[in-house]
């Protein structure tokens, strides 16, 4: 096989203070399940540790709950939490675009109804909202929230 045209497989990896923490939230916010460790492993930990992962390369708790997440329908990329001991300090330059609202084929007011309610739940669950976008002079509405650790995302 031509290495060059190999397909490539997505992971979106966020770093993070609290993997646990995240996995929760953005489990919650994208629909998907925590990632069970393959093989019959008890955790994570163990099955790196199988894999021949030395023990101090894993940080004290590391999978020792799940770190990543993914679709149950087994369609849409895996998302890893990767723990790292430094804090964000700046404003991403890549982020995530929740699409609930359904286009612009729905109605105006129903697009607001299905955000606003996704939001609602994403509050419950510890994001925090940082502006409204909804222009005078456009049909457009969305909201953009930080998760528990800061990230940037937006739903619309």
């Amino acid at each position: 096989m031509d290495e060059a045209n190999t397909e490539a497989v997505l992971q979106i990896t966020i770093d993070c203070a609290d993997p646990a923490r995240l996995v929760a939230f953005w489990a919650e916010a994208l629909g998907y399940v925590p990632e069970p460790p393959p093989g019959g492993h008890a955790t994570w930990r163990e099955y790196w540790m199988s894999r021949g992962v030395p023990d101090d390369e894993l940080p004290e708790g590391a999978g020792e709950t799940a770190e990543s997440i993914v679709p149950p329908s087994g369609v849409g990329p895996r998302v890893w939490f990767q723990q790292v001991p430094e804090s964000k300090v700046v404003k991403n330059r890549v982020h995530l675009d929740l699409e609930v609202g359904g286009g612009r084929e729905v109605p105006p007011a129903v697009r607001r109804e299905r955000i606003t309610a996704k939001v609602d739940r994403l509050t419950a669950a510890g994001a925090t909202v940082s502006r409204v976008m909804d222009g005078p002079d456009t049909d457009y509405f969305g909201i953009v929230l930080q998760d528990p650790e800061g990230n940037e995302f937006c739903v619309g």
